[in-house]
């Protein structure tokens, strides 16, 4: 009895090709193992399973991708591999992504999670595959304005929004400076450059408010839209954070 191959390695010997270029045949989307698709170089096949290659197939290197997440308050997105692959499926490519790519099983994987958003936030969340990006809102220099909607209860004390514009300390630390207004009595407009985690909330704190809810919808120049919550898009070709 033969024992199972590699699908790279069964698809490159019955092609004839280089198992790169078998490969790049799977992980574009163009191979099937018994009638349903596999792209998975890696995964194992037994003699007896058909592996077949669709028409108009192309050996092409997956460009790295950008992808855009709107993350629902309460879900917990941490920077392992696991937690990224749960968050980041296929089935919850948004319908709508006017980008129009197919959203391939390459796309998903090997995403870094970049100014991750606090547990019970909201809001716009990125990955990146692509190194410029990585570095961009990696930089400790040239850091990105981020905007959020807050809702709030309590009274700020007077002059509060000012004071947050100048910069802040409260439980003995100096908080960063952000532009802020009302949006209606019990909801605020936030401006501020990459937070540390749980900034938003002591902001709002020092002037008399609790946060209720904190939703980040802009990154740079980049806006969450009308991205669905727990679905995710691309970013586009000439887009820029």
């Amino acid at each position: 009895m033969t024992d199972p191959v590699r699908l790279a390695k069964r698809l490159a010997e019955q092609l004839g090709c280089s198992r790169r270029e078998a490969e790049l045949y799977i992980e574009g989307g163009w191979v099937t193992v018994d009638g349903e698709l596999v792209e998975v170089p890696f995964i194992k096949v037994r003699p007896e399973q058909r592996v077949e290659l669709q028409a108009g197939a192309t050996a092409k290197e997956i460009t790295p991708v950008t992808l855009l997440l709107h993350k629902p308050a309460g879900q917990v997105i941490d920077a392992d591999v696991d937690s990224t692959r749960r968050v980041l499926q296929a089935s919850e490519h948004w319908s709508d992504d006017p980008s129009r790519n197919e959203a391939l099983q390459r796309h998903l994987l090997q995403q870094n999670l970049l100014l991750p958003l606090d547990a019970d936030a909201s809001g716009l969340t990125v990955f990146s595959q692509q190194r410029e990006v990585i570095r961009l809102l990696t930089s400790t220099r040239d850091k990105l304005e981020q905007e959020y909607v807050v809702e709030v209860s309590g009274e700020a004390e007077e002059n509060g929004l000012a004071l947050l514009a100048k910069g802040i300390g409260h439980r003995g630390k100096i908080l960063p400076k952000a532009k802020v207004s009302w949006q209606s009595e019990n909801r605020l407009r936030l401006v501020i450059k990459e937070p540390a985690p749980g900034e938003v909330r002591l902001l709002c704190e020092a002037i008399g408010l609790t946060v209720l809810a904190c939703k980040r919808i802009r990154i740079g120049r980049l806006s969450m839209a009308k991205l669905p919550a727990g679905q995710w898009r691309f970013v586009g070709e000439h887009e820029r954070f």
